[in-house]
């Protein structure tokens, strides 16, 4: 069973991951800016007091954060700090424009080839894990120019999702997956201004989870 602190510990290791403070978390999530701090966490009496599921679905909105990664924080309290004192390895980072040129990923995308630089992530990376820099203003208002995706390729993708899709024509988009069957995939446009799109599977080289962004 989680405990108190396990959870306020999750929500500050998931602002730190962010650079944020734990009011900077609640702002960008739409809270009032005092929500998570911790003379909040207790009643005046010293009772725990314990944030809403709806707060929770609200910061993993705001960060895109997955289900799963907020339980896993709350399972292991102090795991990404243990980790970054421990040295995490770098992970490969390619700009959206190098990422469509070919020859940086196999036919899974997975990275392979040269050229990669490297970013320092604050989390202890799966295997296969790679960066992604946004460049220009295709997808605002959740991901700026200069931010860094960091995409998972393998992880299952479900409704809902943010993702990463290659095109067999090189184009490479980050979108929310809406739909995806064995004949088609549907995709919404982060930005309101660029549209949704429809593939067919035989249009889709690859598809990724976003699992975290620098933001």
């Amino acid at each position: 069973m989680l405990s108190h602190g396990q959870v306020w510990a999750a929500i500050d290791a998931l602002a730190e991951r962010h650079s944020l403070s734990a009011s900077g978390l609640a702002r960008r999530a739409g809270l009032d800016s005092t929500a998570f701090n911790k003379s909040k966490r207790h009643s005046a009496d010293g009772r725990p007091r314990w944030p809403s599921t709806e707060s929770l679905a609200k910061i993993m909105e705001a960060t895109g954060a997955s289900l799963e990664e907020l339980l896993d924080a709350m399972a292991r309290p102090g795991a990404a700090a243990a980790a970054r004192g421990a040295g995490v390895p770098a992970i490969p980072l390619l700009g959206f424009a190098q990422a469509g040129a070919g020859g940086f990923f196999d036919d899974a995308g997975f990275p392979v080839g040269q050229g990669w630089e490297t970013v320092d992530f604050p989390h202890n990376p799966r295997e296969g894990s790679y960066a992604l820099k946004v460049q220009g203003d295709s997808m605002l208002p959740l991901y700026r120019d200069g931010d860094v995706l960091i995409v998972q390729p393998g992880a299952a993708v479900r409704r809902g999702d943010r993702v990463v899709v290659r095109t067999a024509g090189g184009e490479v988009m980050a979108k929310v997956l809406v739909r995806q069957t064995t004949a088609q995939i549907e995709l919404l446009s982060l930005n309101p201004d660029h549209p949704n799109r429809q593939l067919s599977a035989s249009e889709v080289e690859w598809i990724a989870r976003i699992v975290w962004a620098s933001q």
